[in-house]
C-alpha cells in the first residue's frame, strides 16, 4: 500500500484540479515559442502561408491580433539586446539592437550564452571529426565588442550556462580516454573551478534564476547516480527528487515538472520547493505537452505550452 500511495504522488494524478488555460494561437501554430522579457507576449518563428512574410512574430500572452516583432530571422538573446546571425563561415555577426552596432566573433555557427546582463558571453568550438564522445571542445568567452579569449579546453564538453557575471557552468571530461564528466563551476576572470558532481553524462542541465541551483538528470549510470537531482551551485550535495519527468524552474527555489504519465490522460504539473524539500500538486492541464514544449514566464506567472490534443499554443496562470 506505502508503494501505491508513493507512485500516485510521484505521479501528481490524485485529487489534481485542471487548470484553465486559453489558446492564444491557433491553426497548430506554432512550436518553440519563447517569452519576451516583460512576460506580456510571446515570440514566434512564421510566415507564408499563414503570414505575409518570414519574420519573429508576436502575441500577448492574453491572446489577440498576431503583429510581427522583427522583419528579420535571426538567434536573439533572452533579454532582446542583441541579434545573433551565424554567417557561412566561421564569422558570426551580432548586432545589439539598441543602435544597431555590430561585431564578430569566430563561432562556426555555434550557440552563443549570456550573462543575465548580456554584456559578457561564451561560446564554444569542437572538434568535427573522431569519437564524438572523446572531441575536444573548446570554451571562449567575450565582452560585448571585445576580443574572444579560451578558458577551458574539454573532451566531450559543454556549456550549460552562466550563474553569474563571471562564472560558467560546464561538463565534460579530464581526459579523453576517462569515462566520466565533470559538472563544474568555472571562475573565468581567476581560472577557479569547483566541481558539483561526476557521472556518465549529464542530461537536462538547467540553471534557476540568480545561479544559485541547477536541476539535472543523470541517465544509463550506476543507480546510486542515475535519477533527477537538484544542487545547490556554491554549496551542498546533490538532492535526488525521486521522480521523472520535464521541468523547467519557476523562480531562484521552485522547480516545476511535469512527470511522466505512461498510463496515457492528462499531465499533471508539480512544483518542488527546494528551501522546504517540499512538493505540491498544482493541477493537471486537462491536455497533454506536445514533445516536452513548454516554458514559463520570466516572472513565475504564466505558463505556456504546445496541446498535444489540437496542436495550439495555450496559456495558464500558476497558482
Amino acid at each position: 500500500m506505502r508503494h501505491a500511495a508513493l507512485a500516485v504522488l510521484m505521479l501528481g494524478t490524485a485529487h489534481a484540479a485542471t487548470l484553465p488555460s486559453r489558446a492564444v494561437l491557433s491553426g497548430e501554430c506554432c512550436p518553440g515559442v519563447v517569452w519576451t522579457p516583460d512576460s506580456r507576449a510571446l515570440l514566434f518563428l512564421d510566415g507564408p502561408p499563414a503570414r505575409g512574410s518570414t519574420g519573429i512574430y508576436q502575441v500577448a500572452a492574453t491572446g489577440g491580433a498576431v503583429t510581427r516583432r522583427f522583419s528579420s530571422v535571426a538567434y536573439f538573446s533572452p533579454a532582446l539586446k542583441w541579434a545573433v546571425r551565424p554567417g557561412p563561415g566561421e564569422a558570426t555577426t551580432l548586432e545589439r539592437l539598441a543602435d544597431g552596432r555590430r561585431f564578430t566573433l569566430p563561432t562556426y555557427g555555434a550557440n552563443v550564452a549570456w550573462t543575465a546582463a548580456e554584456t559578457r558571453l561564451a561560446y564554444a568550438r569542437s572538434d568535427t571529426t573522431g569519437n564524438f564522445d572523446r572531441r575536444v571542445t573548446r570554451v571562449f568567452v567575450a565582452d560585448a565588442f571585445g576580443a574572444p579569449r579560451l578558458v577551458a579546453t574539454l573532451p566531450g564538453g559543454s556549456i550549460h550556462g552562466w550563474l553569474d557575471d563571471t562564472t560558467l557552468l560546464l561538463s565534460g571530461k579530464p581526459s579523453a580516454g576517462a569515462r566520466d564528466r565533470d559538472l563544474f563551476t568555472l571562475n573565468t576572470r581567476t581560472g577557479a573551478r569547483r566541481t558539483l558532481r561526476t557521472a556518465l553524462g549529464f542530461r537536462s542541465v538547467t540553471i534557476s534564476p540568480g545561479g544559485r541551483q541547477v536541476a539535472y538528470t543523470v541517465a544509463f549510470d550506476s543507480a546510486a547516480r542515475n535519477g533527477l537531482w537538484v544542487q545547490g551551485t556554491a554549496s551542498g550535495s546533490p538532492r535526488e527528487l525521486s521522480t521523472f519527468g520535464s521541468y523547467r524552474w519557476r523562480d531562484a527555489a521552485r522547480l516545476l515538472l511535469i512527470p511522466l504519465n505512461a498510463a496515457g490522460g492528462p499531465h499533471t504539473l508539480r512544483q518542488y520547493d527546494v528551501t522546504a524539500n517540499a512538493w505540491k500538486t498544482l493541477g493537471d492541464l486537462g491536455d497533454q505537452v506536445r514533445l516536452s514544449d513548454w516554458s514559463v514566464s520570466p516572472d513565475g506567472r504564466l505558463l505556456n505550452y504546445l496541446s498535444a490534443r489540437d496542436g495550439n499554443v495555450r496559456v495558464l496562470t500558476l497558482p
